[in-house]
């Protein structure tokens, strides 16, 4: 199994301050790497794993589920947990659905920071793709949505379909236990977005019983923002945040 160059997972150790981050689907650490290293430059300690059946072929993403990769992202928050007082989750897109898991999972977490992320979709080819998994093992892929020219995102050209279809499973069981989230959030949204609806933030809003939700829309970015034009006002967003959140 050969790794993708870039596609390896980022480790920085820094302050009693720790924040995980995760990134989306079916990409890699990659389009972490610029928010990763102005959080560490700010004296945090960050971790960004490298989800399971990412980085690689994806074929392999189609040989896992939301189990194995909520399993890794759950495996850096203990490491995080033991060496951190305080320990912040955030994501882009499926990353944020995996950090937003952790935080119901974890209520102690310090606070949780989301960009574009995915709780649920308006595509009709959703209704058959329980069927659909057994039939063809991918479609075109859905990755490197970004306004920026010259930007390139470091994910699969293909759509995992039984990958895919065990992520729209972790959909439901989140938004479910949505009015549970009490912790601090900051939401990242781009006003132009071609892979995740608009609808998905809005769930989230309508649904999170956190009363301490500040939404920021990106108005120059498309879907992965963390690599687009609005990269550096969610990473410095993200600093106020957690130095507002955690003293």
């Amino acid at each position: 199994m050969t790794m993708m160059p870039g596609a390896e997972p980022i480790s920085v150790d820094g302050s009693s301050t720790g924040v995980l981050l995760c990134h989306g689907y079916p990409s890699t650490p990659q389009s972490m790497r610029g928010w990763a290293e102005h959080l560490a430059a700010a004296g945090y300690t960050v971790r960004v794993p490298l989800l399971p059946g990412m980085g690689t072929d994806w074929r392999d993403l189609n040989a896992t589920g939301w189990q194995d990769w909520y399993g890794e992202v759950a495996a850096a928050h203990d490491e995080l947990s033991r060496r951190c007082e305080r320990v912040f989750a955030g994501g882009l897109s499926m990353g944020g659905l995996l950090a937003t898991k952790l935080a119901q999972d974890h209520p102690g977490l310090a606070g949780l920071i989301l960009v574009n992320p995915v709780f649920a979709h308006t595509n009709p080819a959703l209704r058959v793709l329980p069927l659909l998994q057994h039939l063809i093992p991918s479609l075109g892929g859905i990755a490197g949505d970004i306004k920026k020219p010259g930007v390139v995102e470091l994910a699969y050209d293909r759509n995992p379909l039984k990958s895919m279809y065990s992520q729209t499973r972790l959909w439901r069981i989140v938004v479910e236990d949505l009015p549970q989230l009490r912790l601090p959030v900051l939401l990242f949204t781009s006003r132009e977005d071609h892979v995740v609806p608009a609808m998905s933030w809005q769930l989230f809003l309508d649904r999170a019983g956190s009363g301490d939700v500040t939404h920021v829309m990106l108005e120059d970015s498309y879907h992965v923002a963390t690599l687009d034009n609005d990269a550096e006002l969610i990473f410095g967003e993200s600093v106020e945040f957690i130095e507002r959140v955690g003293g």
